[in-house]
């Protein structure tokens, strides 16, 4: 028997689910409080369903079910999909999409969902990424409006601040300029997610060694150095947003660049927090099934983003045939825990921990005194821990101090 959990997984100790189950309280609260409602889906989905062309390179890190019983007919089998049928969830989004394709007509229009789930991704382990993780997301469907962008980001930024995160950074983007400012250095459009890929790793390589990755895929040099142009004649303000539309001109969608600035002049004048938000012409995303705006967050400690999302349009379409605008925003609960943890956070307004130590062999009737008087104390709203008393009762007290218990109560056949 192996005692270690299987690679990317691991056990949670104590200390780390307390701060784990306030984060998801406040979680809870505070989307609540923007109007968010609560589902929950399935961890196990279609294979059909996941392996859609949506997921973008999570489609490679699928954990496969097999067929079971008569349906599984491995000599029969010509390939590996003719032994799965099933799946474990990747992310949230898709899920969600099934969902809403399953039950709108018994959800409220506008639909705001929250969701917390784990999901599963073959990927490989480093810090802050696991094989198993919890992801939380809010999501609006059936708005087309900006409203929606602006929403979501107004509820993770507050939410975020609540946690006592300062400083940190929204950047924001719109796929719809991503590919005019593509359209407009010279690329073809069947090229784009090869592009976007490249320009994807422009934070690791510079704008030089993007321009160099594009002309070794064979693209020619004059698009790729106009590409790089683009992007170094525009900054992160809003007026950056505007002087790319006027750049772009005929090749951009005046109603995106408006848009734009309509959600990120919306976010500045709504925040609770301390943030900033930077318009981000680099900003890609990963997932293929993007449509509009797109976003993430990065929080300062942490060498990568800690959430993200954007508008697409189109996934809830591939069920139902009819496309429904759809907008979502999920943190990296995984990341914003190990963050916290590393922080020392300690749980606010927690209740008062009291620890009643019991002598040995203490008799019955003493005991149910005992048991009454801790009982009491908790209905007067602390956290009340009973033991035995051990031999070496001083390691005991030191140990119960370290796990933050502020008093310690030593109960005796005779008294306190």
């Amino acid at each position: 028997m192996k005692k270690k959990p299987v690679t990317g997984m691991r056990d949670i100790l104590p200390e780390e689910m307390e701060i784990r189950n306030y984060a998801m309280n406040l979680i809870r609260e505070t989307y609540g409080s923007f109007g968010f409602l609560p589902l929950e889906t399935p961890c196990v989905e279609h294979i059909e369903n996941l392996s859609s062309n949506q997921g973008g390179e999570n489609e490679k890190l699928i954990f496969k079910i097999l067929k079971r019983g008569e349906k599984l007919k491995i000599d029969q089998a010509q390939g590996e999909m003719d032994l799965v049928d099933g799946g474990l969830r990747y992310d949230l989004t898709l899920p969600l999409s099934r969902y809403y394709a399953n039950n709108a007509s018994k959800l409220p229009a506008p639909f705001k969902a929250l969701q917390m789930g784990n999901v599963w991704r073959a990927d490989r382990p480093q810090r802050g990424r696991f094989r198993q993780f919890m992801q939380c997301d809010i999501d609006t469907l059936g708005d087309p409006s900006c409203l929606a962008e602006i929403e979501l980001i107004a509820a993770t930024t507050t939410l975020l601040g609540r946690l006592g995160f300062k400083g940190f950074t929204i950047r924001i983007n719109d796929r719809k300029i991503l590919k005019a400012m593509a359209r407009y250095s010279g690329f073809p459009e069947e090229s784009f997610d090869t592009v976007f890929i490249i320009l994807d790793k422009m934070d690791k390589l510079g704008a030089q060694g993007v321009a160099q990755e594009l002309r070794n895929e064979g693209f020619p040099a004059e698009a790729a150095d106009k590409y790089m142009e683009l992007f170094s004649q525009v900054d992160s303000s809003v007026e950056g947003v505007r002087r790319c539309g006027e750049i772009l001109g005929d090749a951009a969608d005046a109603e995106s660049i408006d848009n734009l600035i309509r959600i990120m002049e919306s976010v500045e004048a709504v925040r609770t927090a301390d943030f900033s938000v930077k318009f981000d012409p680099a900003l890609v995303r990963g997932m293929s099934y993007y449509t509009g705006p797109i976003f993430e967050v990065s929080i300062d400690g942490f060498g990568g983003s800690v959430g993200g999302g954007g508008r697409y349009d189109e996934m809830i379409g591939k069920f139902t045939g009819q496309d429904t605008c759809a907008c979502g925003f999920s943190i990296g609960f995984e990341r914003i825990v190990m963050l916290l943890m590393e922080q020392k956070f300690q749980v606010p307004a927690a209740r008062k921990k009291i620890a009643c130590l019991i002598e040995k062999n203490m008799p019955s009737e003493r005991m149910q005194e005992i048991l009454k008087q801790a009982q009491a104390l908790r209905e007067a709203g602390n956290q009340v821990n009973t033991a035995v008393m051990k031999k070496n009762k001083k390691f005991q007290k030191e140990q119960l101090k370290e796990e933050g218990y502020e008093e310690i109560l030593e109960f005796y056949r005779e008294g306190l």
